[in-house]
C-alpha cells in the first residue's frame, strides 16, 4: 500500500498531487463505511488523538472528533478557552502536558499562522492542522477538492471561482494550493480590499464583477464575510457587499448554464448566499459536510499508519 510523503497534515502546500490521490481513495473506502448500518472501523484501536482548539470550531471539532470515533481511536478534547492556556501557559506547555499522557497525534486549530509547523518541530506526535489563523486549513481544501471530485468526475481543467473574503480566509488559500495542484484553473472574487496584493502569483486570476465569474465557472466557492477578523471597515455595508458580491436564485437561473455553489460553513445566509441557493440542487453544501468525515478519516488512518 502506498503512503503519503509527509508525517503530519501542516498544509496543502507540503503535499505532492499523489498525496491527494491516495487521501480520495481512502476516503472513497471510508465513505463506504460510514454509510453502512454499522459505522465503526477498528483500524486506529490503540492510537490515542487528542483535539487541541485554542480557538472555537464547532463544526471542525465535531467532524474530527466523528471520524476519530468511526476509526476506534480514543480520543481527548482539550478546549483552550476554558484551560490554563487563559493563565498564561504556553502552547509548548500545553502540549507537552497532553503528550505526557503518551498521545500518537494532535489536531490542533490555533489563532497564530505557523503553531503547527512550530509544534512539530518540538513534539513526538503526528500533528493534523485543523486551521492556524489566516494561513492554512488543508482538511477543509481537501473535502472540498474531494467533493468536486464526486460532483464532477474530476477536479483537473475545472473552473472554480472562490468568491469573498479572500484576504482573511485560511480556507481560500488551502483552495488554491489543492486546485492549482491538481489541475483546476482558479479565480477569486470579491470587494478589492478583501483581496490580497499579490495574489496572482499563487497562479490565481482576479475578478471583480460577480456575473462574470459566474458565468466562467464551473463552480464557486462561496466564503462567508469573517466579521471576527474585520479590524476595520473593508467594505461600506453588508446590504452593499451583498447586492455586488452575494448570489441568489434569479442571479444563477439567469447564467448560461449551470454551475456548483459550495460553502464551507458557517452560512451567513442572505448575505454570501441566499437561503434557495444554499438548499437548491445545485448547492453541494451537505456533501461537504458528509464528506469532511470521510475525508479526515481517511487523512487521519494514513498519517497513523506512518506513526513508528
Amino acid at each position: 500500500m502506498s503512503e503519503l510523503s509527509v508525517n503530519h497534515l501542516l498544509g496543502i502546500k507540503y503535499l505532492k498531487e499523489k498525496d491527494i490521490q491516495l487521501i480520495f481513495e481512502t476516503a472513497d473506502h471510508f465513505k463506504e463505511v460510514i454509510n453502512r448500518s454499522i459505522k465503526k472501523v477498528p483500524s486506529l484501536r490503540d492510537i490515542t488523538i487528542a483535539n487541541i482548539f485554542f480557538e472555537n470550531s464547532t463544526r471542525t471539532k465535531l467532524s474530527f472528533e466523528l471520524a476519530e470515533k468511526r476509526l476506534s481511536a480514543d480520543v481527548i478534547n482539550f478546549s483552550a478557552g476554558q484551560s490554563s492556556v487563559k493563565k498564561g501557559e504556553t502552547l509548548i506547555d500545553t502540549v507537552n502536558n497532553i503528550l505526557s499522557m503518551k498521545v500518537d497525534m494532535v489536531v490542533m486549530r490555533h489563532p497564530n499562522p505557523g503553531a503547527g509547523i512550530f509544534l512539530s518541530k518540538h513534539v513526538k506526535a503526528a500533528i493534523v492542522n485543523a486551521g492556524d489563523g489566516a494561513h492554512e486549513h488543508p482538511t477543509q481544501a481537501l473535502l472540498d477538492s474531494f467533493s468536486i471530485r464526486e460532483k464532477l468526475g474530476d477536479v483537473a481543467g475545472k473552473n472554480v471561482v472562490i468568491v469573498g473574503d479572500i484576504l482573511h480566509s485560511r480556507v481560500a488559500l488551502s483552495n488554491i494550493f489543492a486546485l492549482k495542484l491538481q489541475g483546476a484553473n482558479v479565480k477569486v472574487c470579491g470587494p478589492k480590499t478583501l483581496i490580497p496584493k499579490h495574489i496572482e502569483s499563487l497562479g490565481v486570476e482576479v475578478e471583480t464583477n460577480l456575473k462574470k465569474a459566474l458565468n466562467w465557472c464551473d463552480v464557486a466557492n462561496m466564503l462567508r464575510i469573517q466579521n471576527e477578523r474585520l479590524d476595520i471597515s473593508y467594505f461600506p455595508t453588508t446590504r452593499e457587499y451583498t447586492q455586488q458580491f452575494g448570489v441568489n436564485k434569479t442571479l444563477l437561473d439567469n447564467l448560461d448554464k449551470e454551475i456548483v455553489i459550495m460553502h464551507p460553513g458557517p452560512i451567513n445566509r442572505g448575505v454570501e448566499i441566499t437561503s434557495d441557493v444554499a438548499d437548491s440542487k445545485q448547492s453541494i453544501i451537505l456533501n461537504q459536510v458528509e464528506n469532511g468525515v470521510a475525508i479526515r478519516m481517511a487523512v487521519i488512518y494514513l498519517l497513523a499508519s506512518k506513526i513508528k
